[in-house]
């Protein structure tokens, strides 16, 4: 498939059960299992979508993403290289439909594409785990975006990492009343990278030696509650589990603090409702950075807004459950003579609808 291009569109996910802490960082494997909710459904135009192509035609890996040349992590590319007995370098290009500073997770959308699109382009017939563990060679919550609605990332505990992978619980029909309204309240860059945090924290955190089993019992917790689509005891574990969470950072040393003024004023707005409700109606959960994502029903889903908006946010969107990454045969990123392509916010919207 010499000099074909494949192309794929995928969408990010938030952890209800969070994921912080490597145990092996090139591997990327995790501490703990954890649980996601992968966004980009109906009327959520939030997309990452990505083009390859595998040549002999130039000398190095290339790498665009959002209009810009990046050094290329070999992670995902270098492991099915390796399935595939290949060579070839991967011309890649790749863009978001969302602004870095959402929150989103951009990484994992960005890997579970390219993982997608690399492996159809290099032949190889992957499954669903196989792919999994493929995508979080370039990013841990990437082997969660494999997959649509809500999914379980098992940590796994061989060394090579062959059990660490994710699994679908329930698919982006299963809840469709669910939203994840996201304020933007800083678009500021991170002072502490989540790699280096992930590997900060377990070696400087006290609290983070208790911090693997209480997200474990997390999940065990959350499982038969989601089943049960339980809002109120689901939304206590996932706003319990990211204070859990940013409390081992905060532990860390030098301390890591994700959260800023306005992000804390969210949470107490958050829990004021939830209070004056008599129920839990909305949960925030946080990962690393101060724009919160807050979990409720479509019904509560204009009030959420108003509140973001209200706590200063300066940017307010939501999302559907969405589905896993699929292959695109109508559109390319990758123009003639190996060029990057971009595509407008429109184009990116048709590409979400057609896809959804």
């Amino acid at each position: 498939m010499e000099d074909e291009i494949f192309t794929a569109v995928g969408r990010p996910n938030i952890a209800f059960i969070k994921y912080w802490g490597k145990r092996d960082g090139k591997l990327n494997l995790p501490f703990n299992s954890s649980l996601s909710l992968t966004l980009g459904g109906k009327g959520s135009p939030i997309i990452t979508i990505t083009s390859v192509m595998f040549t002999d035609k130039i000398r190095d890996d290339v790498f665009y993403i959002d209009g810009k040349k990046e050094i290329p992590k070999g992670g995902v590319v270098e492991m099915l290289r390796s399935l595939a007995g290949t060579s070839k370098k991967i011309f890649m290009v790749s863009q978001d439909s969302f602004p870095k500073s959402a929150g989103l997770a951009s990484s994992a959308s960005g890997s579970a594409t390219l993982a997608c699109a690399a492996s159809n382009a290099l032949g190889l017939k992957l499954s669903d785990r196989e792919l999994s563990i493929a995508a979080r060679f370039g990013s841990g919550s990437a082997s969660r975006s494999v997959f649509g609605g809500i999914v379980e990332w098992h940590r796994g505990d061989a060394k090579d990492g062959s059990d660490s992978y994710a699994e679908q619980i329930a698919d982006e029909n299963f809840w469709p009343e669910l939203v994840d309204v996201i304020g933007i309240v800083s678009g500021e860059k991170k002072k502490v990278s989540s790699d280096e945090g992930h590997l900060r924290t377990p070696r400087t955190s006290q609290f983070f030696a208790s911090r693997p089993a209480i997200a474990e019992e997390s999940l065990r917790r959350i499982l038969p509650v989601i089943k049960a689509k339980d809002f109120n005891a689901m939304a206590e574990i996932i706003m319990r589990d990211s204070n859990s969470m940013h409390a081992s950072m905060l532990d860390s040393w030098p301390s890591i603090n994700y959260l800023n003024d306005r992000a804390l004023s969210v949470m107490s707005e958050v829990e004021r409702i939830n209070r004056e409700t008599g129920e839990n109606v909305a949960a925030y959960t946080f990962d690393a950075g101060p724009n919160p994502h807050i979990i409720t029903t479509r019904g509560r889903r204009n009030e959420i807004r108003d509140l973001l908006a209200r706590s200063g946010c300066t940017d307010v969107f939501d999302s559907a459950p969405g589905r896993g990454p699929v292959e695109v045969t109508d559109v390319s990123l990758i123009g003639s003579g190996m060029t990057p392509g971009e595509l407008t916010k429109s184009e990116l919207e048709e590409i979400a609808r057609r896809y959804v």
